[in-house]
C-alpha cells in the first residue's frame, strides 16, 4: 500500500508524531487541517451526540483520518484518541497535492479507501432506515390500540 511506503521523496519533509495511548489527537470542532496516516497503533474515532460520545471506528496502520478538514476547511468533525501507541504521518493540503502529483496511486488509493467509507456508510443509513420504518409501524399499532381499545363483548 503506498500510504506506507517511505521510500517517497514527500515523506522525508512530513512530520511524524507519536501518541500515547489515551491520548487525543484531534477533538471535535477543532479548526486544525492536517490529514494523519497511521504508521503503527490504533485509533479510536468518537462524535459527540449530546452528552454521549458515540464510538465510529477503529482505524489502524495504513488507514488515515482528517482528510475531510483538509480538503473542506471545516472544523474536525470527529474526535480521535491513540488506542496504543501510535506513530502518525501528518500531512498538509500542500503536501497531500504534491503527493498526488508524484504518487498517482496515492491518491487513487486514498479514492477507494473514500469510496469504501461512504459505501459502508450507505449501509448503515439503509439498515436504520429500515430499523425506522418497523419501529414507526409498531408505534402506529400501538397507537390505534391505544385509541381504539378492543371493546369487551357484552352478555
Amino acid at each position: 500500500m503506498s500510504f506506507l511506503r517511505k521510500d517517497s521523496m514527500v515523506y522525508k519533509d512530513l512530520g511524524e508524531r507519536d501518541y500515547a495511548a489515551g491520548e487525543t489527537i484531534i477533538r471535535e470542532g477543532d479548526t486544525s487541517t492536517e490529514m494523519f496516516i497511521i504508521q503503527e497503533g490504533k485509533v479510536a474515532v468518537t462524535k459527540r451526540i449530546g452528552e454521549n460520545e458515540v464510538f465510529l471506528a477503529t482505524l489502524q496502520r495504513g488507514d488515515f483520518f482528517g482528510e475531510m478538514s483538509l480538503l473542506e476547511s471545516l472544523p474536525r468533525n470527529a474526535t480521535v484518541r491513540a488506542l496504543t501507541q501510535t506513530r502518525l504521518v501528518a500531512i498538509r493540503a500542500g503536501e497531500l497535492l504534491m503527493k498526488f502529483r508524484r504518487d498517482p496511486t496515492f491518491a487513487f488509493e486514498m479514492i477507494q479507501r473514500m469510496s469504501s467509507r461512504v459505501r459502508q456508510l450507505n449501509d448503515q443509513v439503509i439498515q436504520l432506515m429500515q430499523l425506522d420504518q418497523v419501529c414507526r409501524t409498531e408505534l402506529q399499532e400501538l397507537s390505534l390500540r391505544t385509541e381504539f381499545p378492543e371493546q369487551k363483548e357484552r352478555k
